[in-house]
């Protein structure tokens, strides 16, 4: 797994163009085939549309045929006396009655050779008196007709010829699309019979069977949403309100087909209303089935692998060559930032890659002159600059503590004004040595003690110090004048209301670092919500030097790194606390 890191990495920038390039041409291959499969299915549909809108228009018209026969055939039969005459009369014997029946059957044979595709014709007289021109076509008797729901319906509309579906025990099973019509009295209007014009639905299916595939459907709609005859024989006598919803929505696209959901699939829907009939002609075109016949999507998928394996292998085949030495001189210089800042890359490879090294060889130099430079400014500049804080010794604090040791000799305290004597050496001596010096931490604990004999000399031990050292760090090291300030800080600005206190010093060695904190329980202060560790202190001429709180942090993180530093927090009322860290040095 390492090796294979490893690998990676060193080749990155092949990887990376190569992927670039092999995913655009993968891409463009991907966009090019399906714009092609859409283009072509778009085509197709508009093509296959107009075809199918022309086709309904055809199917329309031999529908439209049919009915028009149908008409005239009611027309025929309601105009015929004789037929009027045999259904309105009453029972006689059998001879008339044999009469009666040979009159209607030449009449019925007359009118019934003007009729299409195999249709019957069945004549109901309100004398329950039955005329089947075909009985074995549709079997049926006078007492099932008279109380059938299609006899009942015609009832109810006299004046209007209606198609209607029955697929029930009274057609044995048998799927048939029967046209009814009531015969009726002209003066008084009151039915005297029922004309019947069945036809099987396999029959009918006829008028539009011819234009029919697979895929391509045609069914006809009733007004009450039921399917009374398709291409696709699972649909006939289903019930499809949805479908009947779709064609009577006239939200048609241009073309004027619509996109439909119906029987869990999605179809193309171009549809037809027939006035004359009251029925719906529909087209529905299932497209994924048409399309799969019409476009071979495998082989337009195997067409566009092969290009990409194609235009892939070149590709790898030309980044490779470009890469390999651009490769070679990142991972030079690569190493070379990790190991060894100093030390050439090597020019070779390519034109672009041996210019690429010839000028980062250049440049390199120039900048390592340049680095050189800028570091022993910078450490000449801070180490003057510490000087120069270093021996800005406060003149009032030398006069205060003159004067102080010259009330002492006055008052006959001999000893402890020789004592704040050689405290002032010592600390004079410290301040004024070499500023890159270190000094252990007992040492510095003793300047911090004279320091603080001095000033409660001059003012008073109303503000007490305490020193919490652990034996174990009295033998570290530290720069010198790292602590010093902070007292200072803390003696004429932490107790400008409070007038007593104490200051504590704690050090110790903690996580192989040495901890410093100074803790006053002084005025405090408010501190930014800047985020900086450390706020701004105004300086007071009371100061023994002039080295401040920000120099003392920025000279820390100058010698031993961004790791260490001095830290400040505080609260009003309370007091604060300095928190100074600092290597373990020996």
């Amino acid at each position: 797994m390492r090796k294979l890191i490893i690998i990676i990495k060193s080749n990155s920038l092949f990887l990376k163009m190569f992927l670039v390039m092999v995913i655009s041409i993968v891409l463009v291959t991907i966009l090019i085939t399906f714009s092609t499969i859409r283009m072509s299915s778009n085509l197709f549909m508009e093509t296959f549309t107009i075809t199918n809108t022309k086709v309904l228009s055809q199917i329309k018209q031999r529908l439209e045929a049919f009915n028009y026969s149908v008409v005239v055939t009611s027309i025929d039969v309601q105009n015929n006396g004789t037929i009027k005459k045999v259904l309105t009369q009453k029972d006689r014997d059998s001879l008339h009655m044999n009469i009666s029946f040979y009159d209607i059957k030449e009449q019925m044979k007359r009118i019934y050779n003007e009729n299409p595709n195999d249709a019957n014709l069945i004549l109901l007289g309100a004398n329950y008196k039955l005329f089947n021109m075909k009985y074995s076509n549709w079997p049926i008797t006078a007492h099932t007709l008279v109380n059938h729901p299609m006899t009942i319906k015609t009832r109810e509309n006299p004046n209007k010829i209606m198609y209607q579906f029955d697929q029930s025990e009274a057609t044995n099973d048998v799927p048939m699309i029967v046209a009814t019509k009531a015969l009726t009295e002209r003066v008084t209007g009151n039915i005297y019979g029922y004309l019947y014009i069945p036809i099987r639905e396999q029959n009918f299916r006829e008028f539009y069977e011819g234009y029919t595939s697979n895929g391509n459907s045609v069914l006809v709609v009733n007004s009450e949403g039921k399917i009374i005859t398709s291409s696709r024989q699972e649909m006939i006598g289903k019930s499809a309100l949805d479908l009947l919803t779709y064609i009577r929505d006239k939200d048609n696209n241009h073309l004027g087909h619509k996109e439909v959901n119906i029987f869990d699939k999605d179809y193309l829907m171009l549809s037809e209303y027939l006035p004359t009939l009251d029925l719906y002609l529909v087209n529905l075109i299932d497209k994924e089935l048409v399309m799969d016949n019409l476009i071979d999507t495998r082989e337009i998928v195997l067409i566009s692998i092969i290009i990409v394996l194609f235009a892939v292998i070149v590709v790898f085949i030309i980044s490779r060559r470009m890469t390999v030495s651009l490769s070679k001189l990142v991972n030079q210089i690569s190493n070379m930032a990790k190991y060894d800042f100093n030390k050439k890359v090597q020019e070779t490879g390519g034109y672009e890659a041996r210019k690429l090294a010839s000028a980062f060889n250049y440049m390199l130099n120039e900048l390592h002159e340049y680095v050189n430079i800028v570091m022993k400014t910078q450490r000449r500049q801070r180490k003057a600059e510490l000087e120069a804080l270093q021996h800005q010794i406060n003149p009032h604090f030398l006069y205060n503590t003159l004067t102080s040791i010259k009330f002492l000799i006055k008052e006959e305290k001999k000893e402890k004004a020789f004592s704040t004597i050689d405290a002032l050496i010592s600390l004079l001596h410290n301040a004024l040595g070499n500023v890159d010096e270190t000094i252990t931490v007992e040492q510095e604990i003793s300047n911090l003690k004279n320091y603080v004999m001095i000033n409660q000399t001059r003012y008073g031990d109303q503000i007490k110090v305490n020193y919490l050292v652990t034996h174990d760090s009295l033998k570290y090291h530290l720069p010198k004048l790292v602590i010093q300030p902070f007292i200072e800080n803390a003696f004429f600005h932490a107790f400008t209301h409070k007038k007593e206190g104490y200051i504590k010093i704690l050090i110790a060695p903690k996580n192989q670092e040495l901890i410093c904190e100074i803790i006053d329980t002084g005025d405090g202060m408010a501190l930014d919500n800047t985020g900086e560790k450390l706020p701004y202190i105004k300086e007071k001429r009371q100061l023994f030097s002039g080295i401040g709180v920000r120099n003392v942090h920025e000279r820390i993180q100058l010698l031993f790194g961004k790791e260490y530093g001095v830290e400040i927090t505080s609260e009003l009322g309370k007091g604060t606390k300095v928190r100074i860290t600092l290597p373990l040095i020996k």
